[in-house]
This record gives C-alpha cells, structure tokens and sequence, in this order.
C-alpha cells in the first residue's frame, strides 16, 4: 500500500511542525492565578500520531475510518503505533487536532506560486438531494447550489493551484455562493501573481479591473454572446490545459475522499476535508502542466 512507503514521511513532518506548534502555544497561553494544580496528562497518542492516521487513511484506500482504524491500524500498525486508543476517544482526539491540521496544511504543505495559477469550485454534498429536508446535521450550515453536475447540497471548496499541480489556497463556502465572490477576498489571493485562468463563470468586468489593479490577470474563456477579444497563443494553450484542475478534484473525491455524506458533526466534516487535503500534498505525483520556454523566441512549448 502506498502509506506503508510514506508512513515515516508523514509522521515526521507531522512530528516537526507539532513541536514548533506546542512550543508556541504553550508561550501564548494565558495562565491562571490559581494555586490549584491542573490535571495534565499525556494522552497514549500524541498529535502528530493521529494526523499521521488520518492522512494515511485517506492514501490507504479505505472508505470508513472505523474499519481502518480497528482492522488495519491496531492490527498490522501495532509497531508503529504501539499504544492505540479506542476507536470512541480517537474520535475526540481528532477533533482536537483539526486546529494544528489546519495550521499545518496553511503554513507548510501548501505550494508556491508560479505565476501560473488556476482557480476553481467543486461541489461538497453532504447528502442526496431527496433527503435534504431530513437532513439535520448541517441544517443551518449548508445550503442548496448549482453546479454543472446539477443542484446539490452542501458546500463549496475553492481551489488556487499551480501548474506544478500544488494546492495554492482553498476556502470553504456555502454551496449557494458564487464563484467568484472569494476572489474578492485579498486573503485568498494573498500570495498569487502573474495570470490566473479560470473558466466562464469567472467571467466579470469588475472582477477583472479589481484583480488587474492587484498584479493578478484573470484569463477566461467567452460565452457566446460576448464579443471575440485577442489573446496569445501561448495564453489559449494554457486556457485548455486548465481542465487539470478538474483531475485535481476528481483525486480529492475519490482517492483523497474528501466528499461522503456519512458525517455525524460540522466539526468531523472539517477534520475530514483538511486531512484529505494534507493526503494530496503528500502524493508523489500530482497532475501538472509541462512546458518549456525556448531561449531564442522566447515562446511557451507545452506538451
């Protein structure tokens, strides 16, 4: 299996960035005036141990965490993973990690930009469109959308890559947001540059002059009723290769497994989602766009 190769890997990069974490938030936290002494017991698995599990469910293959973490984990990981909690306190565990997850995915396995970047939205349903009104656990929190594939319930994941195949930025929305309205947000474009290209629901004046005044040139395609406008070869070959943002969100679905509607909890739907991101930073191969620039015309060649 592909985490038996990459299980120290993980652990160790998990294990590096948990020290640095503990050590900083142990010097920000507020300390109580209290003469009474705090129970502070270590628990049998650490932090970095149960993000090395969740990553590496979402490489192995399995499609329920219980059946992962009770027959593969404490059956043949038991070198590993020596002192492994019951599957109910792994449970809270892992909901207590979503923050260094989050913080762990942000700061360090995130790509860096290229000056060629790709946005996009896939959709996240959370049950079957007939069950939406029994539906309880997200009630409140997701909302009906449209996508291509149809209406659906849920949410949104925005995606940022490069053309390395690497994971920008992301955020999370409701599944009746536009698509363009987290362009808006200059966070989410913080660290990109040089030309986006995204497809014809991205299309806006105001979006373009906004992002044009930032450094960033939003490329799109046309609808059929807009006028034709001139555009480089080199910028139309690129606009085609822009489907490999779709093979990235067909990876996060169906090897990452970042979209089921088995969720009991907003919560376990977060800690869910960012571990299947983290898996896709760890993958060895990613979809990419090749090309190289020839130094006597100075022209893009893709392959």
């Amino acid at each position: 299996m592909l985490i038996d190769s990459k299980l120290v890997d993980i652990f160790f990069c998990a294990d590096e960035f948990c020290k640095d974490f503990s050590k900083t938030l142990a010097g920000a936290q507020l300390r109580s005036d209290n003469s009474k002494k705090s129970r502070n017991k270590p628990c049998k698995l650490s932090e970095s141990e149960v993000i090395t599990i969740l990553i590496a469910f979402h490489l192995g293959g399995y499609r329920n965490l219980k059946h992962f973490y009770t027959q593969y984990v404490q059956v043949h990981l038991t070198n590993e993973f020596p002192e492994t909690v019951s599957y109910n306190r792994f449970v809270e565990l892992q909901q207590k990690a979503l923050l260094p997850m989050v913080i762990f995915l942000k700061m360090v396995r995130l790509g860096s930009c290229t000056g060629i970047s790709i946005v996009d939205a896939t959709a996240l349903r959370v049950c079957n469109n007939k069950r939406i009104f029994n539906h309880k656990v997200f009630d409140g929190i997701a909302q009906r959308g449209k996508s291509t594939m149809g209406y659906f319930f849920g949410f949104k994941l925005h995606l940022v890559i490069n053309d390395k195949g690497e994971i920008l930025n992301f955020v999370i929305t409701p599944g009746n947001v536009d698509d363009r309205e987290p362009l808006k947000n200059r966070d989410f474009l913080k660290k990109i540059f040089g030309k986006l290209f995204a497809d014809k629901g991205y299309i806006g004046q105001e979006l373009f002059k906004h992002l044009f005044i930032n450094g960033i040139q939003l490329v799109t395609g046309i609808k059929r009723n807009m006028k034709n406008c001139l555009m480089s070869i080199n910028d139309k070959i690129l606009l085609r290769k822009r489907s490999i943002i779709e093979t990235i969100n067909d990876e996060l679905k169906n090897i990452c497994q970042i979209e089921h509607s088995r969720h009991r909890s907003f919560g376990n739907f977060l800690t869910n989602l960012i571990s299947g991101l983290l898996a896709y930073s760890f993958l060895p191969k990613k979809p990419s766009i090749k090309y190289d620039v020839e130094p006597t015309y100075g022209q893009l060649a893709l392959f």
